[in-house]
């Protein structure tokens, strides 16, 4: 199960240091010694300008840019069209000779197997968050992140959205970073209701039946509060609402 206190002192930590060492944890947690997440605020920005975290090997990160690897990463190439994850395995890898070099050279920097989840934000920003290990990419591996996958997503959707105060500026000294305004959109006390359900993980047609309304009716206050939010999912409406106080990541009526 995933630790949602640290999901709440990401959301709520200053300093970038700090912040990594949570994404880390939250990583090991899940079966992962190597995480990189790298956001830029458009897909036509230069990744020099990215915000990056990552306790991947600065050798290998060195090689990599200087090899030039990004122009033939085939999950790079992924994660640019599409919003669904993709595992690392050899057959990934096997398309043409420098991508089988990329794979081999990586495992030699532990990073054998593991899975990166494209960043796809409402305003256009693009990114990546990527767990990596050195177990083999076999059955085993694949049975395990299979059940570990929706709490990456949602480590996925926490380190987007708290990460936004990192990549918008702030103080310039390390440990005196403060938070940008953000507007409180007004939800309808049913909105509110439905996406507190939504936090502890129902599904519309479980909440229809708690709050006594229609499916349809728990969708159409859902597609309002992503609207008011400017968010795409209503996952990323989960997480913004709980940054701002709105709601609480831990089940009311436990």
């Amino acid at each position: 199960m995933i630790d949602t206190a640290s999901l709440d002192a990401m959301m709520h930590t200053r300093d970038v240091s700090s912040w990594s060492e949570i994404l880390f944890r939250l990583a090991r947690h899940q079966g992962f010694n190597r995480v990189l997440y790298g956001v830029v605020n458009s897909r036509h920005s230069h990744f020099d300008s990215a915000f990056l975290s990552s306790n991947y090997s600065s050798e290998w990160r060195e090689r990599y840019d200087r090899k030039g690897f990004a122009r033939v990463d085939p999950v790079v190439e992924h994660c640019m069209s599409s919003s669904l994850p993709i595992v690392w395995e050899p057959a990934v890898f096997s398309g043409r000779p420098e991508q089988r070099e990329l794979y081999e050279e990586a495992s030699e920097f532990g990073l054998r197997s593991g899975v990166t989840l494209p960043v796809h934000g409402p305003q256009g920003e693009f990114g990546v968050l990527s767990f990596a290990s050195d177990a083999e990419p076999d059955e085993a591996f694949r049975k395990s992140l299979a059940s570990a996958l929706p709490d990456l997503a949602l480590i996925r959707d926490y380190a987007f959205a708290s990460s936004a105060k990192f990549r918008t500026g702030g103080a310039k000294e390390e440990g005196a970073r403060t938070c940008p305004v953000v507007s409180r959109p007004r939800l309808t006390r049913r909105e509110l209701e439905v996406l507190q359900w939504v936090a502890v993980g129902k599904s519309s047609w479980e909440i229809a039946r708690i709050t006594d309304c229609s499916e349809a009716t728990v969708n159409f206050h859902l597609a309002n509060v992503r609207q008011k939010f400017g968010v795409n999912t209503r996952q990323q409406a989960v997480v913004k609402a709980i940054a701002l106080g709105l709601i609480s990541p831990e089940d009311p009526h436990r």
